[in-house]
């Protein structure tokens, strides 16, 4: 393959595959009958991977606007599965926490992402799995990284 026929198609292949896959995991979580929509079950697996973080830092994880995370986390925290806290070194932010009782559900949400991955992964060995993962993790670093680099364009503005 020309090396410009691969860079070409990298693009492509990517953007489809997370396409698909996204369709894939909304299909299954809206078919598993959890409770939650696909992407209440988005936010859910994003605050387990942050960890206790800012509805901000969980927006721009999703790549969604801070009141669409903020629908989401009020009817999450309405259904008792988050904790919403101001955050001590700002005032004017919530920082946002899964309770215990969210635990069971996401442990069920793992159970239909590793299901849905190890459907997506069929006919590759666990070594092009592992090597698919991790050069997806160094593209995305590399993105995230020229991201940072790059001006904000609305304080350019």
């Amino acid at each position: 393959m020309h090396p410009q026929t691969h860079h070409d198609s990298l693009g492509f292949l990517l953007t489809d595959a997370a396409r698909l896959l996204r369709g894939a995991f909304e299909r299954r979580i809206a078919q598993a009958g959890l409770g939650v929509t696909p992407a209440e079950a988005r936010t859910l697996l994003n605050i387990r991977a942050l960890g206790d973080c800012r509805q901000l830092e969980l927006a721009a994880r999703m790549g969604i606007e801070p009141m669409t995370v903020c629908t989401f986390l009020d009817k999450l925290q309405g259904l008792g599965l988050i904790d919403r806290q101001p955050d001590p070194n700002d005032r004017r932010a919530k920082r946002v926490t899964l309770t215990a009782a969210c635990e069971p559900l996401i442990e069920s949400l793992r159970e239909e992402l590793d299901a849905l991955l190890l459907m997506a992964t069929a006919g590759m060995t666990r070594a092009e799995a592992d090597a698919l993962s991790s050069a997806l993790g160094q593209i995305s670093a590399n993105l995230q990284a020229d991201a940072l680099a790059q001006p904000d364009p609305a304080a350019c503005s």
